[in-house]
């Protein structure tokens, strides 16, 4: 861990949900502290003071926070800090690169997958920002093309998915995805958590099964424990699907070929039109 690591920090929503899950799999405080970034005091006071009566619950632990911060000067995210977010998102800056100025230059903490987020509430309500984003959706063949997919082996249909996991009441359901970018050789694995909507992304040099395999591996193997599904499209990245259930622990399913409704993840994706590829 980083020995210039601020003793004391304040946790996103976000961060919240990852000590819920981390601890939820008896992970140490040292290890939690690592993998989000804080100093391990941080995570040991967030444990004792925010949990609720039976157990430590994301939600209910944000809602301490912020029921205890009442009263104090703490800056916060405004309406006028969102309008400036837009205005760096009209002048094309990538989420993580506006994450990292409001960081510098405002002293405020908002994390690039709550930029991606607002974003994603901005289009579902007619707004436009999206199309300030530089990297593109995987462009997907279609019915009456001469080219076929490789057939995925023991691929296990969606319909056979457990009826809880529409439901979107626990956390380790995630949907994943791959974002190329304008080069078609980088991409984003991106893995969305159906309940919280929380997502993970990592870059890969390329989108070959085995790339994704382990990206996919990495990015889950710290909640390993908490993970119940993982739903995908049917491209070829995803054919090794069968290491990544059995590293992880968790069911994989497919959704039906060209039905992106089955999968919420697939909105998120398509606001990635800009990203760390670049």
């Amino acid at each position: 861990m980083r020995s210039n690591m601020r003793r004391y920090s304040q946790l996103t929503s976000e961060q919240r949900y990852q000590i819920f899950a981390l601890h939820k799999v008896e992970n140490t405080l040292t290890k939690i502290a690592e993998i989000i970034g804080v100093h391990k005091s941080t995570i040991s006071r967030e444990l004792r003071r925010n949990r609720g009566a039976k157990d430590y619950l994301p939600e209910q632990a944000h809602s301490f926070a912020l029921e205890r911060r009442k009263g104090k000067v703490v800056k916060r995210l405004t309406q006028a800090h969102w309008h400036i977010i837009e205005d760096y998102l009209r002048q094309d800056w990538s989420p993580e690169q506006i994450s990292g100025r409001l960081r510098t230059d405002l002293s405020l903490e908002v994390s690039h997958e709550r930029i991606y987020q607002y974003i994603y509430e901005n289009k579902a309500n007619g707004g436009t920002l999206y199309k300030h984003l530089r990297c593109q959706k995987i462009r997907r063949k279609r019915y009456g093309s001469y080219s076929k997919r490789g057939q995925i082996l023991n691929r296990v249909s969606i319909e056979e998915r457990p009826a809880i996991v529409e439901e979107k009441t626990r956390y380790g359901d995630f949907e994943v995805d791959t974002v190329i970018g304008k080069n078609h050789k980088e991409a984003l694995v991106t893995l969305v958590d159906r309940s919280t909507k929380y997502m993970l992304i990592k870059k890969v040099a390329n989108k070959s099964a085995e790339a994704v395999k382990n990206a996919i591996i990495e990015l889950l193997l710290p909640y390993k424990g908490a993970l119940h599904t993982i739903t995908a499209d049917n491209g070829k990245e995803f054919a090794y699907h069968e290491d990544i259930a059995k590293a992880l622990g968790i069911e994989f399913f497919f959704a039906h070929s060209y039905a992106s409704w089955e999968r919420q993840g697939e909105s998120v994706n398509k606001l990635l039109n800009q990203s760390q590829l670049s």
